[in-house]
């Protein structure tokens, strides 16, 4: 294996308590702190250790985004990836980027790249929508080992074993493959300070979707974004009569 494609978002940083705007267009971003998206920072890890062990050769940390986008790249680099790649999208058309696009944009930088394999976290924690490690998949019609748990090189390719609900699954994937990282991966390191230093001087390339033949002309159209509803307080009942009584009434206590 010589190249790894690592996918990293700069999103809305997780510690952030999200407000939408008042115009109910979305969240506000003006201002706030954002960070990488966790599950793309073990992505990242999870690639420098394939390195590591000798099993890759160079990882390109990519983000699709507007200028600040640039920052989470930089993180990746200083944790360990050899260069970066800007996919810069921005205003519009940024608020309406779907995993589609990403994935069709990731997809074009694996063939122009050479990458033998493309790592990206299970989801973003803006979004959650859990769809680009698999589109990108069908788009170059590679195998898939996704919520990855663990990775495995083998003689014939990857040993994956996948978080499933109740338990694990592992499976036998070849080479070119996309993986999506789980939270029980690995724990990402941290970036030091020499090491920050360092990724100032490492290579960083812009391009835009329309170098890379991809068109990201928005297919939805945002109707409204709305806060959860407020959860009623809780009652204190005497005993299990009264409660069994609360919940015939409403079915809320």
């Amino acid at each position: 294996m010589s190249r790894v494609l690592v996918g990293v978002k700069r999103v809305v940083d997780y510690a952030v308590k999200v407000r939408v705007k008042p115009d109910k267009t979305g969240v506000v971003t003006e201002g706030v702190k954002h960070s990488m998206n966790p599950f793309d920072e073990i992505a990242v890890e999870e690639a420098i250790k394939l390195k590591e062990k000798k099993i890759a050769s160079e990882i390109i940390a990519v983000s699709v985004g507007p200028t600040q986008s640039q920052e989470v790249i930089r993180t990746a680099l200083a944790m360990g990836a050899d260069r970066g790649v800007h996919v810069e999208v921005s205003g519009k058309d940024y608020d309406l980027l779907q995993p589609i696009h990403v994935s069709k944009i990731l997809a074009k930088l694996a063939l122009d790249e050479k990458a033998d394999l493309i790592i990206v976290g299970k989801q973003a924690i803006d979004d959650d929508s859990n769809q680009t490690a698999q589109m990108t998949a069908a788009v170059l019609d590679w195998p898939q080992g996704t919520f990855c748990n663990k990775v495995e090189k083998t003689d014939a390719g990857l040993n994956i074993t996948r978080e499933i609900d109740g338990g694990l699954e592992t499976i036998k994937t070849k080479i070119p493959a996309v993986l999506s990282a789980d939270l029980r991966l690995n724990t990402p390191r941290y970036a030091t300070l020499p090491n920050i230093m360092k990724a100032k001087k490492k290579p960083l390339k812009k391009v835009t979707p329309k170098d890379l033949g991809v068109d990201t002309t928005p297919r939805i159209e945002v109707v409204s974004v709305e806060e959860p509803p407020v959860r009623q307080a809780g009652a204190l009942v005497p005993d299990v009569d009264a409660l069994v009584g609360k919940l015939k009434e409403g079915g809320h206590i």
